[in-house]
């Protein structure tokens, strides 16, 4: 039995899939296995993944059949994990080679449920982009998600198995913050979930992907705030002022409309300016962007931002 279990929903991703397989075979930590979910690509995926799998058998394929990210999530840890830790990648996103060796230390720590470190985004290849996350003292709690998210993608974190199953995972309903309606849950219900203050993650910003449709993804956020109600929680002013902060900056790195940058940003400060700018630098350099992006092309707004 493994280690860890690498769940990674696939969803004809020819163009990225063997560039992600390919930052697993470079962990420093080789006592894994990788399980790609395969949600019913009609291109090359299937073919490049049983090729892979041909050369390394830790990385094997399963057909999930067109059921959605969520599900193949859920299938993956629930019905094909057999190790008692999982992580979740993407398969458009890259790990650094440290990665997995930390997470599976931090473990060591029979009290931690969950661990995420810091991502870095990028567009072509890691290094290219010059924004990385930061991690919060302390474990997580719902007011840090409901503000910005410091886990950022599912692709940064990693769980006990055992947790996850009682969870009973993800909304399957869901297919724009659905993590972190799942993260809400995991916290809510009493999950330490620690912050690695580490690059673990490269975050490829892919315009056209899931995560560039910010109205999707408001409509998502909605449904994870009554779940965060649930749990007797509500986002304040400031919550909102950086949860508007937090989508300018990402329209700003996936190259949207220009004015979309500045229509978050000045909704931010109608919430609060106090929380727009806490902290000062990251909110005054958000507006900064968000009020030049109209007067700049799109390809010099992405390359500025990224």
């Amino acid at each position: 039995m493994p280690a860890i279990s690498i769940v990674i929903p696939c969803y004809n991703a020819e163009a990225t899939i063997l560039a992600t397989l390919e930052s697993l075979l470079r962990q420093s930590f080789a006592d894994w296995e990788a399980i790609c979910i395969d949600d019913g690509s009609t291109d090359a995926t299937m073919t490049l993944v049983r090729s892979a799998a041909w050369q390394d058998p830790r990385i094997r394929l399963v057909v999930n059949l067109g059921k959605g990210p969520s599900v193949a999530r859920n299938a993956g840890v629930l019905r094909h994990a057999t190790a008692p830790l999982v992580a979740f990648c993407d398969a458009d996103d890259l790990w650094h080679p440290e990665k997995l060796a930390q997470v599976v230390a931090a473990f060591d720590d029979e009290t931690t449920e969950a661990v995420y470190g810091q991502i870095e985004f990028f567009r072509q290849a890691p290094g290219d982009g010059r924004v990385r996350s930061t991690v919060p003292e302390g474990p997580l709690t719902i007011p840090m998600l409901l503000g910005e998210n410091p886990v950022c993608t599912m692709s940064n974190l990693s769980v006990r198995r055992e947790t996850f199953a009682q969870t009973c995972g993800f909304d399957s309903a869901m297919v724009h913050n659905e993590d972190l309606e799942w993260l809400i849950r995991l916290v809510g219900d009493g999950a330490r979930v620690v912050g690695l203050p580490a690059l673990h993650t490269y975050y490829r910003t892919s315009p056209g992907g899931l995560s560039t449709d910010l109205a999707a993804m408001t409509a998502g956020r909605a449904t994870a705030l009554e779940t965060a109600a649930r749990y007797g929680f509500s986002p304040d002013a400031g919550n909102h002022a950086r949860h508007e902060r937090y989508l300018a900056r990402r329209a700003l790195r996936l190259g949207a409309p220009a004015r979309e940058a500045l229509r978050h940003a000045l909704a931010g400060l109608r919430h609060s300016p106090a929380g727009f700018f806490s902290p000062a630098r990251r909110g005054a350099l958000t507006l900064a962007g968000a009020a030049l992006a109209p007067l700049l092309p799109r390809p010099l707004r992405r390359a500025l931002f990224s």
